[in-house]
């Protein structure tokens, strides 16, 4: 009877070791499934293109190249300049067009699938302006028409009660020893009393931010109204003004070398209270630079690199989108005001039109 107890214990215990074997059998397959390891160790480095001791700030091209480190990394986004980049390789160039000298702050964020770590950094980058649109007019007879349309006729006065109509005609406007010149001429045409010219960059060129200037000599004469200015791209369907309207250079005869800058939105449209002047006591004698550097943040309004006018940008404002250029002589109109009777001509003489980036 002991001899068969013994027995029957041993083969319990057996079974017992048998069954603790398997569970841990079964407990060590069940953790095949490869351990997620966050990435660690992430490093940023930035190379300034065209970086030297002279240039520390890069060449002006505005671009840098960045190499990320992080172990068990697959894949990277990258946060910089109000831009997010994607990529699973570790190398990454980017482009500054922005002019100037300015420190961004670039977030890198290194995955592994499942995990992330974080880095970030800050590079001074260097800027050089690049021109992206000019009209030197170095050809004699009309305007280039790969750069230049027309407006023509009365435009119902262009909504500001204007009195002259707009032709192409070269008694309007020429290109003549390197100026553009653009010419109002009291006489009888088409039912109106006064003829002048409107040209316009629409459907060849347009850019969102930059610096555009000209270099310019204005008429004189009671009722002139020469004006430099940029016009929203999308104005055919969302109108005036909900697309906006840039004027970086307008003057009258009637108040002579007061140099005006305005600009026009929703609600702040016809007597715009976004409007500076200042005085230029040459205007009509001498030639001037005229310019508008404009941003996400600000427009700025010089006269020979004098800042005269600073508009604050928003994301609210039109001044976000795509604008082409204007260059035209009115005559009278609500702005223009009472044409002298003794005018007869007068001319709005231009140099050169530039755009930077």
């Amino acid at each position: 009877m002991k001899i068969i107890n013994l027995a029957n214990r041993a083969g319990l215990f057996t079974l017992i070791l048998l069954f603790v074997f398997q569970s841990c059998s079964s407990s060590n397959d069940s953790t095949d499934t490869p351990e997620v390891v966050t990435p660690d160790k992430i490093t940023v480095q930035v190379d300034i293109i065209g970086k030297t001791a002279e240039l520390p700030n890069g060449d002006g091209s505005g671009k840098i190249k960045l190499n990320i480190t992080a172990a068990n990394a697959k894949s990277y986004k990258v946060k910089i300049n109000n831009e997010t980049k994607e990529f699973t390789t570790n190398d990454f160039t980017y482009e500054f067009t922005e002019p100037g000298t300015k420190v961004y702050t670039i977030e890198v964020t290194a995955f592994d699938g499942l995990k992330y770590t974080n880095a970030s950094t800050t590079v001074n980058i260097f800027v050089a302006r690049k021109l992206i649109f000019s009209d030197e007019f170095d050809v004699n007879g009309a305007p280039n028409p790969d750069k230049w349309d027309y407006n023509t006729g009365t435009g119902d006065g262009w909504g500001n009660n204007e009195l002259q109509y707009y032709t192409k005609r070269p008694e309007n406007v020429i290109v003549e020893n390197g100026i553009l010149k653009i010419k109002a001429i009291r006489e009888d045409y088409m039912g109106s009393q006064f003829t002048s010219a409107r040209i316009l960059t629409r459907g060849k060129f347009s850019f969102k931010y930059g610096r555009a200037e000209i270099r310019a000599k204005l008429p004189v004469g009671g009722g002139t109204w020469p004006a430099f200015w940029l016009l929203g791209d999308n104005l055919d369907t969302v109108g005036w003004p909900a697309c906006g309207e840039i004027d970086i250079l307008e003057s009258v005869g009637n108040n002579p070398n007061v140099i005006h800058s305005s600009l026009h939105s929703p609600g702040r449209s016809g007597n715009t209270p976004d409007t500076a002047t200042t005085t230029n006591p040459t205007s009509a004698t001498a030639y001037h630079i005229y310019a508008a550097e404009w941003s996400a943040e600000s427009i700025k309004f010089y006269v020979d690199d004098n800042l005269f006018y600073t508009y604050k940008n928003s994301t609210t404002t039109p001044f976000n989108a795509k604008f082409f250029v204007i260059l035209n002589f009115a005559m009278g109109g609500n702005f223009g005001g009472a044409v002298d009777p003794n005018f007869k001509n007068a001319t709005y003489e231009i140099d050169y039109v530039r755009v930077y980036n």
